[in-house]
């Protein structure tokens, strides 16, 4: 669709002196790309004079005059269709931005969206007395880089291409008026703004308070977990009285089970480790010494033992969970063939396989009794999140579980209580009882709690700041999030510089 126009002023204003004239020279047409009528393309065919310049001392001696508001000098669209590109580039880039301009009439390129988005200046922010900064994956577990956020407005001011300190220690400086700075738990970004804005009051995030003590507990937790396996249950209390009022004759002896083979493993490894490491090899050494991983050595250099490193493999669901009362059942009916044991107990809903199920009737087939069905222990990762939820969020089975557990185990008991505390001190932001808090978990006989309380002394005004403040790092994590969403769309194939300029117009 093609449109022609003319402008009707009679004169217009020199582009150089602004003096106006009304001489004109000539005219020529000029053709604009304007944005579409019913889906189907627009070209506007202008009608520009050029007039004679009549002030003396300029140097121009002829000028076209310029449509205002419709386009600038040299361009080919018209505002509004610049417009309607650089909201189409910004939010889907080059090839999904030229797919969806087609769609709507508009005749472009990805090439062509790609220059708009790189020809768009920064936002200009001109105050920043509360930011936000995070570090985001560009290539995860290589490369990093570190987005800065307005935290009144929730809108990214600049991205950083790595997470050093030194580069955003450069990047304070080069601006005044920054008061606070909300950052998670990591030590360059303390360090930078130690150096970069050392005025400014740092504000440990609470989200990432409550994630560090909450893998402290689960380690607590994990450390005790043979007074999960050892809580009493109903029907032991039951069977107790007419144990002893009727005995019965002792069953003979039968062989012990056999120990699973991770099992072996995982202490056969543990020893030798612990041995190399005693000897004063270090954990690169140990690594190919022993053909594992660096930080496979590390997690068992850390452990205090084998117990702590097979808990979670001996804890971990089986697929028979449920079904081992019908299979223990039909054994004891006479129905001994795995194959057929397996197809009753897959029209229940077991969805493993025969192999799993053979496996499990193995030591029954070596003359084992057997074993009573007896109710499930609460696994690490269950009691855990008993203890860090809100009591009103838990059902009566898992308070009722959570009592038993903490009336078992007084270690556990006392972690729950200083949990509490915590939660309540972070909810309401006391942050004048950190002290007393700090004292009361370091009289207590909890390693793990020790290492969280010494990990908030190296912060102490941070963390301070952040359970006193109202300000956290959430608008910050939104915007990771967003930026997450944006890599992904460009499939990694854009520069630094294009998620830079995509992430900081995408508000």
């Amino acid at each position: 669709m093609v449109l022609n126009a003319r402008l009707r002023s009679e004169e217009a204003a020199c582009t150089r002196c602004k003096s106006t004239s009304s001489r004109v020279h000539s005219r020529y047409q000029r053709r604009l790309a304007d944005t579409p009528i019913g889906g189907r393309p627009v070209q506007l065919r202008l009608q520009i004079r050029r007039f004679f310049c009549e002030n003396a001392a300029c140097s121009a001696r002829t000028f076209a005059e310029q449509p205002d508001d419709l386009t600038a000098a040299r361009a080919r669209r018209t505002s509004l269709l610049t417009q309607t590109l650089t909201v189409i580039a910004v939010a889907l880039a080059g090839r999904p931005g030229a797919r969806l301009a087609a769609r709507l009439g508009i005749t472009t390129d990805r090439d062509s969206l790609l220059r708009i988005l790189r020809g768009l200046d920064d936002p200009q922010v001109m105050v920043l007395p509360v930011l936000g900064v995070d570090d985001f994956a560009l290539r995860r577990g290589h490369v990093y880089g570190t987005v800065v956020v307005d935290m009144h407005t929730g809108r990214p001011v600049d991205l950083l291409p790595d997470r050093e300190a030194t580069t955003f220690a450069d990047w304070l400086r080069a601006r005044s008026g920054v008061e606070i700075i909300c950052r998670d738990r990591a030590g360059a970004y303390a360090e930078a703004a130690r150096l970069g804005a050392p005025a400014a009051v740092q504000v440990a995030d609470r989200w990432h308070l409550w994630h560090n003590l909450a893998g402290h507990i689960e380690r607590t937790v994990l450390s005790h977990r043979l007074c999960l396996r050892e809580l009493p249950h109903p029907d032991d209390a039951d069977d107790a009285p007419s144990a002893a009022r009727d005995p019965e004759p002792s069953e003979p002896a039968v062989a012990p089970e056999r120990e699973l083979p991770i099992v072996t493993r995982t202490r056969e490894r543990h020893q030798a480790i612990t041995q190399l490491r005693t000897g004063g090899v270090s954990i690169s050494a140990i690594a190919r010494t022993l053909g594992l991983d660096r930080k496979t050595v590390r997690r068992f250099v850390r452990a205090s033992g084998p117990e702590e490193l097979q808990a979670k493999t001996l804890q971990r669901a089986s697929l028979l969970d449920g079904y081992t009362d019908h299979l223990h059942q039909r054994w004891t009916e006479g129905c001994t063939e795995a194959a057929v044991l397996t197809k009753e107990i897959a029209a229940l809903g077991y969805r493993g396989s025969e192999q799993t199920a053979r496996r499990y009737l193995h030591p029954l087939r070596d003359g084992r009794p057997a074993p009573v069905t007896r109710p499930v222990s609460p696994t690490v990762r269950e009691v855990t999140g008993w203890i860090l939820r809100r009591p009103e969020s838990l059902d009566l089975d898992e308070q009722v579980q959570l009592k038993q557990v903490l009336a078992h185990c007084p270690e556990l008991d006392a972690a729950a209580a200083q949990v509490t505390a915590f939660a309540e001190m972070m909810t309401s932001r006391h942050g004048e009882r950190l002290d007393d808090w700090l004292a009361a978990v370091e009289a207590i006989d909890l390693p793990e709690l020790h290492r969280f309380t010494s990990g908030l002394r190296r912060d102490y005004d941070a963390v301070r700041a952040g359970l006193t403040l109202e300000h956290s790092s959430g608008r910050v994590e939104g915007t990771v999030n967003k930026i997450k969403m944006l890599k992904r769309q460009m499939f990694g194939r854009a520069n630094f510089d294009l998620l830079r300029t995509r992430v900081l117009h995408a508000h």
